[in-house]
């Protein structure tokens, strides 16, 4: 899958999440420090992934997303 695809889709499920412009989502954000999502934003924000993407992302791969990068580059190495 195209990696930008799939960054704004990414970018659109976090920014609903955590009520930010989608634009002002970049790949280099770390989700927790710089767009400020606690863990139930975190859990929250997979579920709806793993649903659109019809994926299930296992918990050690899914503690290992730091960046918005992260979670764009496992999702488009999937398919």
């Amino acid at each position: 899958m195209e990696k930008e695809a799939v960054f704004l889709k990414v970018r659109d499920v976090i920014a609903k999440q955590i009520r930010k412009k989608p634009e002002d989502i970049k790949l280099e954000h770390r989700v927790m420090e710089d767009l400020g999502a606690d863990s139930l934003d975190i859990v929250e924000m997979l579920m709806t992934l793993e649903e659109d993407y019809e994926v299930v992302i296992p918990d050690e791969t899914a503690m290992n997303f730091k960046t918005v990068n992260d979670v764009v580059v496992y999702l488009s190495e999937l398919k």
